[in-house]
């Protein structure tokens, strides 16, 4: 039957949808419940599916439940014409990128989520899901009435792959709790059938050669009002020899999604599997819990009880009656290993869900060891993969505890934790974005990081030791072994290719100059202030102490590090741009003012050019640089917002003798600067550098430290790309350079094609980037030539 003749369906009543879909139930079953399920059938109901079928059969206390077969999916697939479309999509995805991999996954996500499920699909659904009701007893603790008989479900999907033996699919596809109404049903079973094509599952089947073109259950059950959930292994999943007869329960308050995201340290019960003797109880401090609330029927989280938080969840009675259900439902299924999700109602248990555990054995990858629990999620700011110890760091005093090799845990790192952050093998922080101060450091020093947790000093325990995989930005409990896709980026030859645009490189350490500087043409941003700093004291301590000398030699020595490596290339310097409440653990650091906003505060330029004895400090050291023949030094002032500023820098370079021949630049991070440009090229600049973060953030009314604000943080925006074009073509037209050294051009290969587009002289990206903007930017030159030889 082609898809044009299935939407006859539509227009015909329910009645007789419900009657041809009630024939063709008979054929090909779309929906079953536990009536009438016959003998359970993996092809139909996935391998969650088969599971809770085979449970409600043999009499477990299974909540009312029924299956959106995959014969459902199928066709609702065949009815609108989809699989072509599908694979198109999916066949065309690079599997070696998550870009490409994420960008096929909303395509195809908008294709379900756009398609209507016809009538003789959406009929039977419809009249199974308020066939359900409920029965009395719930009746009496829910708000329900005979005209709103409509219970609450959850929408769980049932891959036909999941569970299979040796695979670790479980959990990849999507799950809904407290789903009411119509509307709202047939949207999440859509979006369950669209999580087929995530980035995770469709890596996960390529990874595994497994076929694309597959298929999915989805399971519909009448939710628990859970007092408490949990999960139960009849099996230690850590130990999976030595507690081989163990059966371990964890529980929470409320809804199990708190103990699936790692968001509450649940109790822990261990139970002797032969015995049914209790062997330990660890009971945790449990401070907040998910429930349904009972006037919207939302999902909230709200605060435990305070008599509740270190109360025991399970009566010892109901640890065993508990662990009684588990080792039975595992002998069920021959005595392999179940992972048995459950909760209780009203004093009763329920298993809502059992699977066998089927990634017991070692895994290894490089170092890694066993699969342990996820803990938490958050932004990968700095890819790489590392395990160790957790030192959890409340304070700035606390600093001092970390050692070499431990895994660092923090609200928000700021300047004064760069020597910790040295010394750890991962960071990972509460709040802040992808351009945020533990960001861009961890880059730089090429440690594994994440940032934007919002919680992780609270779920992650001082001690842990833990896996952070800053590719996914997952932080898992234990040494944790961690498949992640290889990212290919455009090839680049053992000789580094000429392009026409120079791919420069940003520091803040000089140590790290010897191993980039033969695949960088130059330094377009070099921090002072992790050189200033090192010893320990406050930069402008320094001055105040009068030591502005031993300033200026830290100044050369480690500047000087820089010019050598990369001489006769260009290194551009930045002049001291701190902030009040940054290094304020330092010698020193208590003396500095307190401001509201410190980030549009007294800091860059302006501090410099009232507090001069700093710039005049550095602006010596540059001149000392010279000397010594480093003449590839120039001076670059930041956060600059009037060319008066830029006088006065000039004015006072020319009292300390600095030579006519050093160049300088500005930073472009304010919007006037950006706007009033053609008066800082008459009062003579040799360069410009874009500095995006602080740009965007101003230009777009944007905390870019904010991880509420992420989504928001685009520095690509129509606002930014008008200043990026005035400004580059002034410059241009003035003779000036023109470069970019924010986080932009590090991340996004369209902004690169803009700027070059546009007439930008050069890029400098994060030390980790070069390689791959390198071959972006010869990728983007060969796409001009051609469009410039095809016009000719």
């Amino acid at each position: 039957m082609v898809p044009i003749l299935y939407s006859i369906f539509d227009v015909l009543g329910t009645d007789a949808n419900l009657y041809l879909a009630g024939i063709l139930n008979l054929f090909m079953p779309i929906i079953l419940t536990q009536k009438t399920i016959q003998e359970p059938d993996v092809k139909l109901l996935g391998g969650k599916g088969i599971h809770l079928a085979e449970m409600v059969k043999e009499g477990f206390p299974v909540p009312e439940t029924f299956f959106i077969t995959t014969e459902a999916y199928d066709k609702f697939v065949e009815m609108n014409d989809l699989k072509p479309k599908i694979m198109e999509i999916v066949n065309n995805a690079d599997f070696s990128s998550i870009d490409s991999l994420t960008d096929a996954s909303e395509r195809v996500k908008k294709l379900f989520l756009d398609t209507h499920i016809p009538a003789m699909l959406r009929e039977p659904i419809m009249k199974t899901y308020k066939d359900m009701g409920y029965d009395e007893a719930i009746k009496a603790i829910e708000f329900v009435n005979a005209a709103r008989d409509i219970p609450f479900v959850a929408v769980r999907s049932s891959g036909v792959l999941e569970d299979a033996a040796g695979a670790s699919a479980a959990g990849q596809y999507e799950t809904f709790l407290n789903v009411r109404g119509k509307d709202d049903l047939f949207d999440k079973v859509k979006r369950c059938w669209a999580s087929l094509y995530t980035p995770r599952v469709m890596y996960y089947r390529h990874k595994n050669n497994q076929p694309q073109d597959t298929t999915l259950c989805v399971v519909i059950q009448r939710m628990v009002n859970s007092e408490s959930s949990g999960v139960s292994f009849t099996v230690d999943p850590t130990d999976p020899v030595g507690g081989a007869n163990h059966i371990i329960n964890e529980a929470v308050w409320g809804l199990g999604e708190m103990l699936v995201q790692g968001r509450v340290d649940p109790d822990h019960y261990v139970v002797d599997k032969s015995t049914g003797e209790i062997l330990s109880k660890k009971i945790s401090s449990k401070k907040e819990m998910m429930v349904k609330d009972r006037n919207t029927g939302k999902t909230i989280i709200l605060p435990v009880p305070a008599e509740y938080i270190d109360k025991q969840i399970l009566t010892d009675e109901q640890i065993v009656a508990l662990s009684s259900y588990c080792k039975k439902i595992e002998q069920f299924y021959q005595g392999k290993p179940q992972d048995i999700e459950w909760a209780t109602e009203r004093g009763k248990i329920y298993i809502t869900q059992s699977r066998a555990v089927t990634t017991l054995e070692k895994k290894e990858v490089g170092e890694l060891g066993e699969v342990g629990r996820e803990l938490i999620r958050g932004v990968g700011a700095s890819p790489g993969i590392a395990t160790g110890p957790v030192k959890l760091i409340k304070d700035l005093n606390e600093l001092g505890r970390i050692e070499y090799g431990d895994v660092l845990v923090t609200t928000m790192t700021s300047p004064d934790y760069v020597p910790a952050m040295e010394k750890s093998v991962a960071i990972v922080t509460n709040r802040g974005g992808s351009t945020c101060h533990a960001a861009i450091v961890s880059r730089e020093l090429g440690i594994p990081c994440i940032v934007g947790t919002q919680n992780a000093t609270e779920i992650i325990k001082e001690g842990m030791i833990v896996t952070v995989d800053a590719v996914n930005g997952v932080v898992y409990e234990g040494k944790v072994a961690v498949d992640v896709p290889e990212v290919k980026h455009e090839e680049v030859s053992e000789e580094i290719q000429d392009t026409a645009t120079d791919v420069k490189v940003n520091l803040a350490f000089p140590d790290t100059a010897d191993k980039i500087s033969g695949r960088a043409d130059g330094v377009g941003l070099l921090r002072l202030e992790h050189m200033m700093t090192k010893a320990g004291m406050h930069p402008f301590e320094y001055v105040r102490q009068g030591k502005q000398d031993e300033l200026t030699d830290m100044i050369v020595e480690g500047v000087g590090k820089v010019a050598k490596s990369f001489f006769p290339k260009p290194v551009w310097v930045r002049t001291l741009d701190v902030r009040t409440d940054e290094y304020s653990n330092m010698e020193g650091g208590s003396n500095e003012p307190k401001e509201d906003n410190p980030m549009l505060g007294w800091h860059g330029v302006r501090r410099s050019l009232e507090d001069t004895d700093i710039i005049k400090t550095e602006l010596r050291a540059i001149k000392k640089l010279h000397e010594q023949g480093m003449t590839n030094v120039a001076v670059m002032l930041p956060f600059v917002y009037d060319v008066s500023e830029l006088k006065k820098a000039k004015e006072i370079a020319s009292e300390i003798g600095l030579p006519e021949t050093v160049k300088f630049g500005i930073m472009i991070e304010v919007p006037s600067t950006a706007l009033s440009i053609e008066k800082f090229c008459e009062e003579g600049i040799d360069f410009v550098s874009f500095g995006s973060n602080d740009l965007t953030q101003l230009t777009l009314g944007v905390d870019r430290n904010n991880e509420r604000l992420i989504k928001l943080f685009d520095e690509m925006h129509p606002g930014m790309q008008a200043l990026f074009k005035y400004a580059i073509e002034i410059c241009k037209r003035n003779g000036v350079k023109t470069s970019i050294c924010g986080e932009l051009p590090s991340n996004r290969y369209d902004a690169v094609e803009f700027l070059i587009r546009t007439g930008i002289d050069s890029v400098s990206v994060n030390i980790d980037a070069v390689d791959k903007v390198r071959g972006w930017v010869a990728k983007i030159e060969r796409k001009l030539l051609i469009e410039l030889l095809k016009n000719r």
